[in-house]
Formats: C-alpha cells, sequence, structure tokens
C-alpha cells in the first residue's frame, strides 16, 4: 500500500489513519459495509465508482485489515468483504462524521435530539422503509449479546437519548437540548400498553446509547417488562444511518421509532417524534393494521 505521509508525519496518528482511510470513496465503501453490504457488485451500483476505483479501494482497505476478503462463490471465484475487529472500529468515526454534517453542513450548528419535520436529515430517516437491518447483535440491559429483532410479526424499536433511574445522573444542560425531554414518559407509555402490542404480534424494545447497566437500572426502576438495547458500539446506528447528536461527550440516539417485520425489513418509521404518547399510539395502530391486512 503507497505510503502517502511525511516522515514528519510518521509519529501523528491522525495523518496515518487518513493514510488509510482519508480518500472519498474509502471511507464511502466503510459506510456502505457497515450497512450491511458486502460484495463487489453492492459496493459499485451503490457508489456508482468504477470498477478500477473500487478494485483500489477493496484492495487497500483488506491490506490496511479494515475488511476481511472471504470466498462465496468458486465459479467463476467471487468474494465478499466484510468488516473486521479494526474495521468496526471506525463505526464511531462515520457517525461523528455525520452528526458533524447533520449539524454543521444541513443544520443550524445547535445540538439538538430532533429535527424538522421537513429537514434534510429527516428525509434520509423517512427513506428507510425497504431497508433490511443487517444482522447484527446488541448488548440488551443484562450485557448479553442479541439480536434486537424478534421472532415476532414485528419488532418495534424505539430509539431514545437516554433515560436514567436518579435525577443526578442526567448530564449537565441536558432539560436545555431540543427533544432530550420525554424518555421517561415514552418508555412509561410503551410499558402502558405493552399488553396491546403484544397482542398485535408486535415485540416492543428501546434502544439508546447508554451502558447496559444504566438501562437496567432503569427498567427495573421504572418496572418496564420489556427488553433495552444498548448501541454504545453505534453499530445499529451506523448501519442505519440513524440521527445522532453529542452531549457529555457522549454520542446519543435522537428520539425516533422503527417498525420492522420478521424479515428484518423496515417497515414504517416515526420521525421526528414531537408528542410523545400521539407516537406510541401511531405506532400501535401501524401494527394493528398490519396485523389485520
Amino acid at each position: 500500500m503507497a505510503q502517502r505521509t511525511s516522515l514528519g508525519d510518521a509519529d501523528c496518528a491522525i495523518a496515518q489513519a487518513l493514510d488509510v482511510v482519508g480518500d472519498w470513496w474509502t471511507l464511502l465503501v466503510v459506510r456502505d459495509a457497515a450497512r450491511g453490504l458486502s460484495r463487489f457488485e453492492e459496493f459499485q451500483r451503490e457508489l456508482g465508482v468504477s470498477r478500477k476505483v473500487l478494485t483500489e479501494r477493496l484492495k487497500l482497505l483488506v491490506d490496511a485489515g479494515v475488511l476481511s476478503r472471504e470466498p462465496y462463490q468458486e465459479r467463476p471465484v467471487r468474494h465478499a468483504y466484510r468488516l473486521t475487529a479494526r474495521g468496526r472500529a471506525l463505526l464511531p468515526v462515520l457517525v461523528a462524521l455525520q452528526d458533524w454534517g447533520d449539524t454543521w453542513v444541513l443544520g443550524e450548528g445547535e445540538a439538538t435530539a430532533t429535527a424538522g419535520a421537513a429537514s434534510r436529515e429527516a428525509r434520509r430517516v423517512h427513506a428507510l422503509p425497504g431497508t433490511r437491518l443487517p444482522e447484527l447483535l446488541l448488548p440488551d440491559q443484562d450485557g448479553r449479546l442479541r439480536d434486537p429483532v424478534a421472532d415476532t410479526a414485528h419488532t418495534v424499536l424505539y430509539c431514545f437519548p437516554g433515560a436514567y433511574a436518579r435525577v443526578e445522573s442526567y448530564p449537565p444542560g441536558w432539560g436545555a437540548i431540543p427533544g432530550t425531554r420525554g424518555c421517561t414518559l415514552e418508555s412509561g407509555t410503551y410499558r402502558d400498553r405493552l399488553a396491546e402490542f403484544t397482542a398485535a404480534g408486535a415485540t416492543v424494545a428501546g434502544v439508546s446509547t447508554q451502558r447496559p447497566d444504566e438501562q437496567r437500572e432503569f427498567a427495573l426502576t421504572e418496572g418496564l417488562g420489556f427488553g433495552l438495547f444498548s448501541d454504545a458500539g453505534l453499530t445499529l446506528t451506523a448501519a442505519l444511518r440513524l440521527p445522532t447528536f453529542r452531549a457529555a461527550g457522549v454520542t446519543r440516539l435522537k428520539r425516533l421509532t422503527l417498525v420492522v417485520d420478521r424479515d428484518r425489513r423496515i417497515r414504517e418509521v416515526f420521525y421526528p417524534v414531537e408528542d410523545i404518547e400521539a407516537s406510541v399510539a401511531a405506532t400501535l395502530a401501524s401494527v394493528t393494521a398490519a396485523g389485520a391486512g
């Protein structure tokens, strides 16, 4: 792999990292691998890049240990490209770039846990229906790795910025960030209507980027009766390019709801969530109508 950094940058981790992923196409390949793409034709179709450029970028990432190259067909020989542990460690970088773009390029430069319904960020989220959620495992509130998509007709994944068992655990200035208020109300509303979701054939689960122990304490305090998943590693966030914001030095999910079917296809998205109780009711109506159909 050709080295582009100067000798004076030999001890600069930023320069050395950019030597691997500082190219437009290279980082977009990593982005799409995080979304579940793995085959050459899939990358080329998504990126619209020439075969020559894509071949070079894939080789660079394999040589750097960011992607693994695995045969999936013998005649002719074809390979799949998947993120390695080193590659998955780049997910926070991708999410940070997206967050910066949403905030400073597409947005007004202010931290917010929501977005305007007509914003380009909202349009990106509203394009998710029909997308297949890649196979992935997330820690649940007990720290066990599990698939967040249940074996029921639908799974409701409500993503929230953060909820804590104790008021003093919230980050300083939390309530001043637009869209952060209401996490306890949202979880409590799903708890109170859980029997209706179950009757409609839907499993409910919450997702935040909090640690599992924080989620467990909150779930026990509120008596939720359903699971919470930790996306602290940003696996789900990067896979679906979900919107985020930063608070107290931590990347947080903005409030949104995904309805996913048994085949892992996203059926419906609710974003932004401005009226929490109305959003829960609309989500219940969606899965109920789908079950009746």
